[in-house]
């Protein structure tokens, strides 16, 4: 099967989730291709991690700011997306396990974003995250970065999650997706978060401002998501040999199953 590269622009939420989800069913069922798709979000969304709680948002404030909340197929903590670009890479996992996974698929991304002059690297450490998870503070996605994820200058500057779906030939196919930071509005996730106190909520935000970054404020310079998609496509292309078919509309047989 051929990789191909989906710019599917810009969506809401639910649109988003459920295209992945069925790249991902296409490629169980047999019909479909490894893909790599990038997205942005309209209007801006918060994704809750799919054993979330949706009493961890203040649903009050997110209609009364007009952002949309949606829940994902894959595990991981809140995030509102705005000045970011989401990827998601839909693929046989050929025996890799989650890890392993990971770190492709980090390379890959490592190499676009060097392109773009950002000092990215691999983070090779993991934290305890069924401890991470009790805190307050694990609410927000970015608050905390696990193994093979991407940092710059020591900040977490992509977050990703997994999935696996098993297919009826016993391979497992990944759906992985993530958001690349370009801008600072993610950092607005702590106001619609419900927290015990203000004093907790400047906290986290501090939290927040310490262990995030994006590509704006290390490039120093305004980012446009279309530049950053290129970036991402030449990084698979570089990491893993792929040339695929770049593809700037959506396709009408999985868009007819959504």
């Amino acid at each position: 099967m051929n990789w191909r590269f989906e710019n599917t622009g810009v969506h809401s939420g639910v649109f988003n989730m459920e295209y992945d989800i069925a790249l991902a069913r296409a490629l169980v069922n047999g019909v479909g291709n490894p893909t790599i798709c990038v997205y942005a979000w309209q209007p801006f969304a918060i994704s809750l991690g799919w054993n979330q709680s949706m009493d961890e948002i203040d649903l009050t404030k997110t209609s009364a700011s007009g952002i949309d909340v949606v829940r994902r197929p894959t595990g991981g903590r809140a995030i509102l997306h705005s000045e970011e670009l989401t990827y998601s890479v839909v693929m046989r996992a050929k025996g890799k396990n989650v890890l392993s996974v990971y770190d492709d698929i980090s390379r890959a991304l490592v190499i676009g974003l060097l392109a773009l002059g950002a000092p990215v690297a691999i983070e090779k450490s993991q934290p305890h995250f069924p401890s991470i998870y009790r805190t307050t503070s694990a609410a927000a996605c970015f608050s905390s970065t696990g193994r093979y994820e991407i940092k710059c200058y020591g900040k977490k500057i992509v977050g990703s999650a997994q999935r696996r779906y098993a297919a009826d030939d016993g391979e497992e196919v990944v759906l992985q997706h993530g958001s690349i930071l370009i801008g600072p509005d993610h950092k607005r996730m702590i106001d619609f978060l419900n927290l015990p106190s203000e004093g907790e909520r400047d906290a986290l935000r501090r939290e927040l401002n310490e262990k995030t970054t994006e590509l704006s404020t290390v490039l120093h310079r305004v980012i446009t998501f279309e530049e950053v998609a290129e970036a991402i496509l030449q990084g698979f292309q570089k990491a893993w040999s792929i040339t695929p078919e770049v593809v700037n509309t959506i396709d009408e047989e999985l868009k007819v199953n959504i």
